[in-house]
């Protein structure tokens, strides 16, 4: 039987679901001025934009004059969220079991308080202490070492000459970003269901055995936060801009300072306006942005629907 719908219950209904609709045409409307105001710069250089590590301001319209090539900043973007999200990795398992397998009942509440401290604090606090510790650090103990046993390898063949690198800034990413990756990972590692875990020490599984077939049913769980943690990282702005070194660089190297997307933008929007086209070619660089995070975050969300028991 059609249960009957009063006009209260319409009401309700659409006034709750309005919401929703708000929330799809913010996106829309992003996704799109993103796109409007891109497509001049697209109109005078193509995909150049996109493909070209030249970054020129000047008074003259490209593509005879300024010119403004973006690969450098995608180039920084990728590396320093793929740097990120590899320790993420390693460091978001180690504290999963640890806290879940390891540590007593007091000393999990208190790692997990201080993980929740750290995913709430404002991002440019991260900043400011990576680029007056972290940085320093990394460059004396960790980059000079590296270079000196390790040159051959291509991406540690340049020497540091600062710790405003590229590294740098993927190191301190995947401290921000290891809160969130622990928060998913620990959701799915907690919902297995205890009888599976019964029947694994039933089976007489030592610890090892016992952990790995845990993470190995949660896998879609993991995928999903090294994912959402590549795009958290990607977009991230303040931190970042500190720590990255902003210059114009590309290459195998690590070691050296560059620009990502989001830096680039933080760094020349004020002047944007004084140059043509420039303020068009920060738009595209958003608009990459926002389809990287689009790609991700959706692949994120499927990969973390997969988790089931």
């Amino acid at each position: 039987m059609k249960a009957r719908r009063s006009f209260h219950d319409i009401l309700v209904f659409y006034t709750l679901a309005l919401p929703a609709f708000i929330i799809i045409l913010i996106l829309a409307s992003l996704l799109l001025s993103q796109l409007g105001l891109s497509i001049p710069i697209f109109s005078v250089q193509g995909l150049g934009t996109y493909m070209k590590t030249v970054w020129k301001p000047m008074y003259e319209p490209p593509p005879h004059g300024a010119y403004y090539g973006l690969l450098p900043a995608i180039w920084g973007t990728l590396v320093s969220s793929v740097i990120a999200v590899l320790l993420a990795l390693m460091f978001t398992i180690s504290l999963v079991v640890f806290m879940e397998e390891i540590a007593p009942k007091h000393v999990k509440e208190a790692f997990s308080t201080i993980i929740d401290l750290m995913a709430g604090l404002p991002t440019v606090l991260y900043g400011i202490w990576g680029l007056a510790f972290l940085g320093p650090l990394l460059y004396k103990n960790v980059m000079n070492s590296i270079y000196t046993y390790f040159n051959f390898i291509p991406m540690f063949s340049c020497e540091p000459l600062s710790g405003a690198t590229v590294f740098t800034a993927g190191v301190l990413l995947s401290i921000m970003i290891t809160p969130f990756t622990v928060a998913l990972v620990q959701e799915s590692y907690r919902s297995i269901p205890y009888t599976y875990k019964e029947a694994a020490w039933s089976l007489g599984m030592t610890r090892y055995e016992y952990v790995k077939l845990n993470l190995s049913m949660i896998t879609p769980s993991i995928v999903s936060a090294i994912l959402l943690g590549f795009g958290r990282a990607s977009s991230e702005t303040a931190a970042v801009t500190l720590v990255v070194g902003n210059a114009m660089n590309i290459g195998t190297c690590i070691f050296v300072p560059a620009y990502t997307i989001s830096s680039l933008i933080a760094n020349q929007f004020a002047e944007a306006q004084d140059f043509p086209y420039m303020l068009n070619a920060l738009f595209a660089g958003g608009l990459i942005l926002l389809v990287i995070g689009l790609i991700v975050n959706t692949l994120g969300v499927f990969m973390l629907r997969r988790v089931r028991f």
